[in-house]
């Protein structure tokens, strides 16, 4: 495999499996792999833990979960999982890693909009979502649901794999020149600082400008598209020509950017979930952008970042133009055979504000 630095397209992913880089319990859904990263899909078991951990070196998952298990959980044909309890499920690919090649995990967009806390854990972990090069063993997600039950089962799809060689994150030099070229974000001054190009917030007019999630809800089965009216779910919020919204601690958000994105077919994206410089609220658990996200060549243009909040300790305002998260880039090895949004599975081109692909449209 080449060394040169990059994120692998489609077509290297697939020579995953061929390998043997990339090991599954079951043939490969059509669809699982994307433009730039690929599904990760549920085992046949959850187990509710007391609380979330990481292995540390020397330890495997498996081990810790012996331990730390309160109740096994048969999700073959769909089980419940509830708000405020932390899962394990083992994932049904696993990984066998050459030297120099990496990778990293995300929740998919779905699961971020839905609130569902997923994080990646992999044996001698120290860190989650992060698999070193080398690595060889099984993955685990961890899964919290916070504002929804949902419904899950063996298949799932709520988490996300993107594999690199070297670092092939952009200068914020490069990142500059990239914009020039190629328009990243639809501002004629864009703000490039550490290390990203910083997107705001969309809170003008008297329309709608976000949802808040409500609480005592029913279930959401995860694999349920188009299933559920947004109005049994999600309180519209107004934007009254406040330009203004305080959160309030604990509660989740859906809100949109203000600028356009886009990303180039030679680039792959990815949302910080939490810049401290900005405020204390979480923005933006999923976290790729995969490349033609936005790309009017592949039926994006003027496509937003849909921003999943939520405030933290304290109640905060949220003002128009606010700064609220940075996208960084990152080179690929090669194009994708496919762009987001010209195959299948795109369910967030040229989108506004949009909740997750579960709910009814209108």
């Amino acid at each position: 495999m080449s060394q040169k630095p990059g994120i692998l397209a489609d077509r290297a992913i697939a020579s995953l499996f061929d390998n043997g880089n990339l090991i599954a319990a079951a043939p490969r859904d059509h669809d699982q792999i994307q433009p730039a990263s690929l599904d990760l899909r549920l085992g046949a078991k959850a187990y509710r833990v007391r609380a979330s951990f990481l292995p540390g070196p020397g330890h495997k998952v498996g081990d810790k979960l012996s331990r730390l298990s309160m109740h096994e959980i048969d999700i073959t044909e769909g089980a419940v999982l509830e708000t405020g309890c932390v899962y394990i499920v083992e994932l049904m690919e696993a990984l066998k890693l050459k030297d120099g090649l990496s990778a990293s995990t995300n929740p998919k967009s779905s699961t971020g909009r839905l609130d569902i806390f997923t994080r990646v854990i992999s044996d001698y972990a120290q860190e989650f979502d992060i698999i070193p090069a080398g690595y060889e063993g099984p993955l685990y997600l961890e899964i919290s649901p916070r504002t929804f039950p949902i419904i899950v089962r063996q298949g799932s799809r709520l988490s996300q794999i993107r594999f690199r060689t070297g670092q092939s994150v952009l200068s914020e030099s490069a990142l500059l020149a990239l914009h020039e070229r190629e328009t990243l974000v639809a501002s004629e001054m864009p703000n490039v600082s550490g290390g990203g190009i910083a997107l705001s917030i969309d809170l003008a007019g008297e329309g709608l400008v976000g949802y808040r999630g409500k609480h005592h809800t029913g279930v959401i089965d995860v694999d349920r598209k188009a299933g559920y009216d947004v109005l049994d779910f999600w309180e519209p919020i107004q934007g009254r020509g406040k330009g203004e919204l305080i959160l309030d601690p604990d509660e989740f958000y859906i809100l949109v950017s203000r600028e356009a994105v886009h990303v180039p077919p030679l680039c792959a994206a990815e949302m910080t979930p939490f810049d401290p410089l900005v405020g204390e609220f979480r923005v933006h658990y999923a976290g790729f952008f995969d490349p033609g996200f936005g790309h009017a060549g592949a039926g994006g243009g003027g496509a937003r970042a849909v921003l999943e909040v939520r405030s933290h300790e304290v109640p905060f305002i949220l003002e128009h133009g606010q700064i609220v998260g940075r996208l960084i880039y990152e080179n690929m090895l090669e194009m994708p055979e496919t762009l987001y949004g010209a195959g299948l599975g795109s369910n967030y081109q040229a989108q506004g504000l949009k909740l997750s692909k579960h709910f009814k449209a209108g």
